[in-house]
């Protein structure tokens, strides 16, 4: 057996899977919208902003935290967002799960 093979596999698998192409596919429709995707930009960047602070143990802005959550309730308003939201969950859940077992096959040796 060929690590290499079975990465390569893997990556098509998930290209294959239905959670990357429903993701892909709304994410592309969504760029030629692009007052929608400026919002949805300023609403991801907020959130890395947070989530970096987060991991770095530091507080997180109840300011940024307060507009991350207004921003969100008047995007998910869209169906359009709201959808494309739910297919980004599904798709990140996919790809954590692969980490998780990739993580659990080699826990031994970390």
């Amino acid at each position: 057996m060929n690590v290499y093979d079975e990465v390569n596999n893997l990556a098509k698998s998930i290209k294959e899977s239905k959670e990357y192409i429903e993701y892909k596919s709304i994410k592309t429709e969504l760029v030629s919208m692009p007052e929608l995707k400026k919002q949805i930009d300023e609403f991801e960047k907020i959130r890395y902003e947070e989530q970096l602070l987060a991991m770095q143990g530091e507080k997180q802005s109840n300011e940024k935290m307060k507009k991350l959550q207004e921003l969100y309730e008047i995007l998910v308003k869209n169906p359009k967002v709201k959808d494309y939201f739910d297919k980004e969950v599904r798709f990140n859940i996919l790809i954590a799960d692969v980490n998780k077992i990739i993580g659990e096959a080699i826990k031994d040796v970390l």
